[in-house]
């Protein structure tokens, strides 16, 4: 697991752009956290380093929000989910395991659905420092997901 400290809502944005910048056909990323502490600014970041420029919302309640950049990006929020089975209703596999990148905010709700492999990132506030610090942890499950991690370091 690596940890990253970012102390404003634009560095939380420049972290998401790396990722996008580094990010291949498949990958999924799975985004847990608090209300509130970002998720949802550092998937923009991601849209941007796929090039995309239109405006990165929350599908809290459409569920998903579809982009199209050098990859697509589906974002899925999935916090108002009653039950893991309505992500059939979304088709999930396909997004998934199809030519863009997935970003699911609240994959707990999934339960067993999700993937066997993705990349993890853990998004928390440090009160201490006023509110604008994010400890944002990233861990890597699969080989693919490790190397991406160490080269996303590495940058």
């Amino acid at each position: 697991m690596r940890e990253i400290r970012t102390y404003s809502e634009k560095e939380t944005e420049q972290l998401g752009k790396k990722i996008g910048k580094l990010a291949w056909p498949g990958m999924i990323i799975l985004l847990r956290g608090d209300l509130g502490t970002g998720k949802t600014v550092l998937t923009r970041g991601i849209a941007r380093g796929l090039g995309i420029d239109e405006p990165i919302t929350s599908p809290t309640y459409t569920l998903l929000h579809q982009y199209i950049g050098r990859l697509p990006l589906y974002h899925f929020d999935i916090y108002r989910l009653t039950d893991p089975e309505e992500m059939y209703d979304l088709d999930y596999e396909e997004f998934f395991y199809g030519q863009g990148v997935s970003v699911v905010e609240w994959p707990e709700r999934m339960e067993d659905l999700g993937p066997h492999e993705y990349l993890e990132i853990r998004i928390g506030k440090n009160l201490d420092h006023e509110g604008e610090e994010r400890i944002i942890r990233i861990k890597p499950v699969g080989e693919e997901y490790k190397k991406f991690a160490k080269d996303l370091m590495d940058i």
